[in-house]
């Protein structure tokens, strides 16, 4: 392990975590140090801190989706930035930050904040497709919001919804600008899958699927596990990450009961590991749920390979496979999150070297126009 790396608690700053600021500019300097103490004025629900007064636990289940801050001008004033411009960075989009996720923030465009909070840069739409990769054309997409571009898989949308919207997403045309997901619509989608005996896998993702009350999400799950072609069912999630209290041990046995079935998480960063976090996981995996990791390279976020090598090993202490690492896509209004493939590859090559034991590890790229998944570089270290 790089002397740089934790060996423990992981939920803290890493070597590379942050853009250092020039000696020279301490006036900036002192105002970013402003901004974190008034930022972290209450202990995160990561951290093992005491609860709110009058409060036994931390809300669960579909309550804990309550708590996200939803208001431009809340957020502005809860970290103290300009409503003005956060408001016009919102500008045309959706806005959703769970409280827990806000919690993590440690200061100003860190790693966190990033991943959470519009910037005036997201308006800079570019000339690129809102759908690059072709999802919804009719040649991979008989129905809306299901792709079959696979042989033997399909993906099927079932919600626009998301616990957090994700500024790099690469859904932005149905999560932070799209039109609702109707059960008519994903009712059409599984009698498609149904039709089709070649696919033997579906992927339910959207939007995330756990924004779906239990009840809904195990009658879907129930309808495709029913179809005698379908053999296995996989759900894309980053609720473990940005709302843990959203997982709950009647929900891990509920995918449980369904299993064969392989919950896909997404982590960027190793401070996205936390207590709260961890025992998430943990009610997955003593579920005996197989959990993999589909983290995406974002610069200012995890551009750095101690960073990614210490979100990885510490995934891998919680039971989680680090399959996809994702170079950034070519969506509109995600320019600043985007680095050039060299740059990608260069990481990449330090991170096998830094952790040569990550071989399961895939550095690809989404091809547009619908070509699906490309290998970068060398898969393994030597």
């Amino acid at each position: 392990m790089h002397p740089g790396a934790p060996t423990g608690d992981i939920s803290g700053p890493l070597p590379g975590s942050r853009r250092p600021i020039p000696q020279s500019n301490r006036n900036l300097r002192a105002l970013t140090r402003s901004v974190a103490l008034k930022i972290k004025t209450r202990p995160s629900p990561g951290e093992d801190a005491p609860l709110p007064m009058g409060q036994t636990a931390l809300p669960t289940g579909q309550m804990a989706l309550r708590r996200a801050v939803k208001d431009s001008a809340e957020l502005a004033g809860r970290l103290h930035c300009n409503a003005e411009e956060l408001h016009a960075a919102t500008a045309g989009s959706r806005l959703r930050v769970p409280e827990y996720y806000l919690s993590l923030i440690q200061e100003q465009d860190d790693a966190i904040w990033r991943q959470a909070v519009p910037t005036a840069a997201e308006q800079n739409r570019e000339a690129l497709a809102a759908d690059p990769f072709a999802e919804d054309d009719p040649l991979h997409a008989p129905v809306p919001h299901l792709t079959h571009r696979y042989p033997d898989r399909a993906l099927l949308l079932v919600t626009g919804l998301c616990p957090m919207y994700c500024r790099f997403c690469m859904r932005k045309r149905k999560t932070l600008h799209g039109s609702p997901i109707t059960p008519v619509m994903v009712a059409r989608g599984i009698e498609q899958v149904r039709r089709r005996p070649a696919i033997r896998e579906v992927i339910l993702s959207g939007g995330d699927p756990l924004m779906l009350p239990d009840a809904r999400l195990a009658a879907l799950l129930d309808e495709l596990a029913a179809i005698e072609h379908v053999q296995r069912l996989r759900i894309h999630t980053r609720m473990p990450c940005v709302e843990p209290g959203r997982i709950t041990v009647r929900l891990a046995e509920l995918l449980a009961a369904r299993r064969p079935l392989t919950v896909g998480v997404h982590f960027n960063h190793p401070r996205e590991i936390t207590p709260a976090s961890r025992r998430a996981l943990a009610l997955l995996a003593d579920a005996g749920l197989p959990l993999v990791n589909q983290a995406v390279l974002l610069k200012g976020v995890n551009d750095d390979a101690e960073v990614l090598a210490a979100l990885f090993r510490g995934l891998l202490r919680c039971r989680v496979q680090p399959y996809y690492l994702h170079h950034s896509d070519l969506i509109p209004g995600t320019a600043h999150f985007r680095l050039s493939l060299p740059a990608g590859m260069a990481i990449v090559h330090r991170l096998r070297e830094l952790a040569p034991d990550l071989s399961m590890l895939h550095y690809v790229l989404d091809t547009p126009g619908g070509g699906g998944k490309v290998p970068l570089g060398a898969q393994q270290a030597g």
